[in-house]
């Protein structure tokens, strides 16, 4: 199988530096249009693709990104590895504004959002104990190393509805009771569909703030926001550039199977499967159904 990155990119970063062949496409799919077009090429020789996650010109709050259809289009084009990139608060002292954080866990909180490709006529139950992909996360948190940026391997992602911040009681129960490191709103139910897309899925999370937690720096500003993103979207490019080398063209299983997440998880019998729905499944399921 050839290697094809697919880089899901938040506030701040719309491009791949030094795409080959670039070409901006539509993709159309059974779950809607995806946030954009998508942005494919090569890069030393390994396909990549590239999706804003918000739309060009920040058109989708968190809530109304269509994660569903964006993530079918990336499957459906022939993406293999999803690597996510989100401005972030952070609950660390240590994770300050201008870290990257590579996340390995999640707690879901958004509640206004279709979280799964399956339901009513095809019921499938994928673990998602484990969200993220340790090759994927590795090769990010070397590239981000080698690109000389202040990066921490490991963190959970609290992933809020937004669009507001959090209350200063929010900030401080996430940070001190539920021991979360990071925040945003994005990650989710992202995370959880490219799982069961059977497609490997690694978080990179740039810290642009402390929340509102932090005595010494109040509540988030949003203007100190956007002054620290444009520095990280330069960092976060040199990252992505940096992949194709580490990944490679030529792509074997992925050693933790999330390219075989959905082996014995379809519950719904063969004769009682809704056809429609099958149908809308053909790219994300199309391998078990």
């Amino acid at each position: 199988m050839d290697t094809m990155i697919g880089i899901i990119g938040g506030s701040g970063l719309y491009e791949i530096d030094g795409l080959k062949n670039a070409e901006w496409q539509s993709v159309d799919g059974p779950w809607g249009a995806p946030s954009d077009q998508i942005l494919t090429g090569t890069l030393d020789g390994v396909k990549m693709a590239f999706l804003p996650r918000h739309g060009r010109g920040h058109i989708h709050s968190p809530a109304t990104v269509p994660y569903r259809a964006n993530i079918d289009a990336l499957k459906r084009i022939g993406v293999t590895d999803v690597v996510s990139v989100s401005a972030c608060g952070s609950f660390r002292e240590e994770m300050a504004p201008g870290d990257f954080v590579v996340v390995d866990q999640f707690i879901d909180r958004t509640i206004a959002r279709e979280k799964s490709f399956f339901g009513t006529g095809c019921v499938a139950h994928v673990s998602v104990a484990h969200p993220t992909c340790p090759r994927l996360s590795a090769a990010a948190f070397t590239a981000a190393k080698a690109q000389g940026i202040n990066v921490h391997m490991g963190g959970t992602y609290l992933a809020m509805e937004g669009p507001q911040f959090s209350t200063l009681a929010e900030s401080k129960m996430y940070r001190e009771v539920w021991g979360c490191d990071v925040i945003g709103m994005t990650n989710m139910p992202e995370a959880k569909l490219a799982r069961e897309a059977e497609l490997c899925y690694a978080s990179v999370a740039m810290i642009t703030d402390y929340d509102s937690w932090h005595p010494d720096h109040g509540e988030v500003d949003v203007t100190a926001i956007i002054k620290t993103l444009g520095a990280n979207a330069d960092n976060a490019r040199g990252l992505v550039r940096r992949l194709p080398e580490l990944l490679g063209a030529d792509r074997n299983l992925c050693p933790q199977g999330c390219d075989r997440a959905l082996e014995y998880t379809v519950m719904t019998s063969p004769d009682a499967r809704d056809a429609a729905l099958v149908a809308k499944l053909d790219a994300v399921a199309g391998r078990v159904l």
